[in-house]
């Protein structure tokens, strides 16, 4: 939908950004002192650019993920995915997995789907922001500038809350409070309009 924006009008707004210090990793109800879980692709290194399927300019699937072992006490696993870089206050969801096995170890490419109910496999899933199931393709508006998609995974103890049937990011953050060990970040980039970089281009500070 994003790349009917006019490049004029994404150049524009290339200023506005909600900034890493709104992503759901950096809020304060969460703690910030838990340990770092390992989160990795083999599509895509951190910090480097996502390949075009899984944007809104190819065929849109949700990218593959591999995560170490969480901690000792780890009930189950969320995942967030949120552009930093977003022209507004606040990140745009690309996705939300709730409830996904301590024990899983991966989420395959193409994943994560709307399906009403979650999948027992992979996890229910959340809303985007666009109030919908599934994996929402990055879709930066041409000429805004390069966009930062956190890939953000919390490892939860047996005392999270149940966020609700088909949940949005605010449930979720405020029912992982207080109980996430552990959490990995992995950033992917996408930009329209301007010179697309190969490989790694930098690391995201929260």
């Amino acid at each position: 939908m994003l790349e009917h924006v006019p490049a004029w009008l994404g150049k524009a707004l290339s200023g506005m950004r909600a900034g890493t210090d709104a992503l759901a990793i950096a809020r304060p109800e969460l703690g910030g002192r838990f340990a770092a879980l390992d989160l990795t692709s083999p599509a895509f290194a951190d910090s480097a650019r996502l390949p075009e399927r899984f944007t809104a300019d190819g065929e849109g699937c949700s990218p593959p993920l591999i995560w170490g072992p969480p901690p000792a006490g780890t009930a189950m696993l969320a995942l967030i995915v949120e552009d930093a870089d977003s022209p507004a206050t606040q990140p745009l969801v690309h996705a939300i997995v709730w409830g996904l096995p301590a024990s899983a170890g991966t989420l395959a490419e193409g994943a994560v789907v709307a399906d009403g109910t979650g999948d027992a496999s992979s996890g229910d899933v959340g809303r985007n922001s666009f109030l919908r199931e599934g994996w929402l393709p990055p879709d930066p508006p041409t000429g805004h500038g390069e966009h930062r998609y956190a890939f953000q995974l919390f490892a939860l103890d047996e005392g999270a809350a149940d966020p609700g049937a088909t949940p949005g990011r605010g449930k979720v953050v405020a029912a992982m409070a207080g109980h996430v060990l552990a959490a990995g970040l992995l950033v992917g980039t996408y930009s329209r309009g301007e010179a697309a970089p190969v490989g790694p281009v930098g690391a995201v500070a929260v």
